[in-house]
């Protein structure tokens, strides 16, 4: 089985960081509260040199923020868009940005719902089990207009989904119960300032 998946498509070899990042300057992460996460995104309807801008950017911020996945509003932009670098639990890497993207729902019967760790960048230093299911499907464009379809399984799939979900204007803290969001929210407190200064510390590394 191919271990790299390029837009969901099996290449050969690539390298460490997706060439975007190259391209790319990096971008304050919002943090959960601010407006432009609680709210649904708007389509993508202009393809050309600011949307590709924004993917390399949305790309270099991802990595320095040590993250495997990263929508638009996270970077302070409402628009349904996100990218991803992210392994799924067979040790495939996939790596590609989806625009306007949709998540296929799954009949009942077919659907395994894992109760499993996530963070989120925008949710900075807290990992609470959440349900999700073990499969996706997103049907989406490229950043040239083309249609896209992404699937997923394990941690691939709840990548997809919890994206999707801030392009939806949800954060992971809105399928947790109110005690478990306290909980979420008092990891913040404790971690916020190691989270940032690691992030600074990358940004300087980048630098040199």
């Amino acid at each position: 089985m191919p271990s790299v998946f390029v837009q969901g498509r099996p290449v050969d070899s690539y390298p460490p960081l997706a060439p975007e990042a190259r391209r790319g300057k990096v971008r304050r992460v919002t943090e959960v509260g601010e407006e432009v996460l609680h709210k649904p995104c708007r389509d993508v309807t202009e393809f050309g040199p600011d949307l590709a801008a924004l993917i390399d950017d949305m790309f270099l911020t991802m990595y320095i923020a040590e993250g495997a996945g990263l929508a638009a509003n996270q970077v302070g932009v409402g628009l349904r868009l996100f990218v991803y670098d992210c392994p799924d639990d067979d040790g495939a890497r996939h790596v590609g940005h989806i625009v306007n993207p949709v998540l296929d729902p799954l009949a009942p019967a077919g659907r395994r719902l894992l109760d499993e760790n996530e963070g989120c960048l925008s949710v900075p230093g807290a990992l609470m089990d959440v349900p999700r299911p073990d499969r996706a499907v997103v049907r989406g464009l490229d950043k040239d207009g083309q249609p896209l379809v992404i699937e997923g399984t394990g941690y691939f799939a709840r990548c997809l989904e919890h994206e999707t979900d801030h392009c939806n204007g949800r954060v992971y803290l809105d399928r947790l119960s109110g005690r478990q969001r306290k909980d979420a929210l008092r990891q913040v407190a404790d971690r916020r300032d190691e989270v940032f200064a690691r992030r600074a510390a990358n940004v300087e590394a980048l630098k040199g």
